[in-house]
C-alpha cells in the first residue's frame, strides 16, 4: 500500500501537466509568429534540426489557415505535407512539452 500516491499529489501532477501543455502551446505559437525566438524556442528548433537533419520554417499563410511548414533545402524552401508534416508537428509538440517541463520548477 506504500506505493499508492495520495490524491493531493495526483491532483498537483495533473495541474502541472495542464500548465506545461498550455505553456507549450504558447511556445509553439511564439515559434510560428515571432521573428525573434525566445531561448526555449531556439532550443526546440535546434533539437528538431538535429533530429531531422534539416531546418524547418513555420509560418501562417497570408490567406489564413493551418500553419505552413517549409523545409530548407539547397534549392530553397519546400512545403512539406502529409505524413512528413504530421511527423514534424508531433515531434515539435513532444520536444516543446519536454523543454517547458524541464524549465519549470
Amino acid at each position: 500500500m506504500g506505493d499508492v500516491e495520495p490524491l493531493d499529489d495526483i491532483a498537483k501532477q495533473a495541474k502541472r501537466r495542464e500548465l506545461v501543455e498550455r505553456i507549450a502551446h504558447e511556445v509553439i505559437e511564439n515559434l510560428i509568429v515571432n521573428s525573434e525566438p525566445s531561448p526555449v524556442v531556439q532550443a526546440v528548433l535546434a533539437q528538431l534540426e538535429r533530429e531531422f537533419g534539416c531546418r524547418y520554417i513555420f509560418e501562417y499563410p497570408l490567406e489564413g489557415g493551418d500553419v505552413q511548414i517549409l523545409k530548407e533545402t539547397r534549392s530553397g524552401p519546400h512545403d512539406i505535407e502529409g505524413s512528413e508534416r504530421n511527423k514534424v508537428m508531433r515531434r515539435l509538440w513532444e520536444i516543446t512539452l519536454s523543454k517547458v517541463d524541464d524549465t519549470m520548477l
